[in-house]
C-alpha cells in the first residue's frame, strides 16, 4: 500500500460492536475483529486473529489446520465493505469481484492476520481495492478486491 498523508476524518479502533454496526455479517462469518483505522472511502487497516477453535479447522486440512484462502479473501473483502460502506458509497457492499488474488504461504491458527485495504478505482456504486493481508509483517495474501453497491448497480453484481 502506498504511504500517503491521512485524513483528518480517519476513524481509529473500531471494535467488535462497531463493526457489526456496519457490516451485516455475524459469527461465524464476520472476519475481522477489530479496524485499527479507516479513512472513509480511501483506506483502511484491521485485524483477523486466527484461533484454533473456529469451525473450518475441523474440515479443512483437519491434520494440518490452514485457514482456507478465501476466508482470508472474505477478511480483505469484509475490511473492504467497511472503507465502502463509510463513504456512503451504498448502505452495504457486496463482493463483486476478485483479481490476481495470490497466496504466499499458509495462515493457521495462533496467526494474527494484519490485514489493508486501499481504494484504487471507483465508478458509479463501485469501488476497487487494492488488500494485503500479513503475518509477522511476511504478506501471505494479495490482491485486488471489488466492491459494489447492488442498488446503484440495478442488483447485478
Amino acid at each position: 500500500m502506498s504511504e500517503t498523508p491521512a485524513s483528518p476524518e480517519a476513524l481509529t479502533d473500531l471494535g467488535h460492536e462497531r463493526i457489526r454496526e456496519i457490516l451485516p455479517h455475524r459469527w461465524p462469518m464476520l472476519m475481522i475483529d477489530r479496524v485499527d483505522r479507516v479513512e472513509p472511502g480511501l483506506r483502511a487497516t484491521g485485524v483477523k486473529n486466527v484461533s484454533a477453535t473456529e469451525p473450518w479447522f475441523q474440515g479443512h486440512f483437519p491434520d494440518e489446520a490452514v485457514l482456507p484462502g478465501v476466508l482470508v479473501t472474505e477478511a480483505l473483502a469484509q475490511l473492504s465493505g467497511v472503507v465502502f460502506a463509510l463513504a456512503g458509497a451504498g448502505p452495504i457492499g457486496y463482493l463483486a469481484g476478485v483479481r490476481s488474488m495470490r497466496f504466499r504461504r499458509p495462515v493457521r491458527p495462533g496467526d494474527s492476520l494484519r490485514l489493508s485495504t486501499e481504494r484504487s478505482a471507483g465508478g458509479r456504486g463501485f469501488c476497487e481495492y487494492k488488500v494485503s493481508a500479513r503475518v509477522d509483517g511476511s504478506v501471505v495474501a494479495e490482491g485486488s478486491i471489488t466492491v459494489a453497491d447492488p442498488s446503484a448497480t440495478n442488483g447485478k453484481v
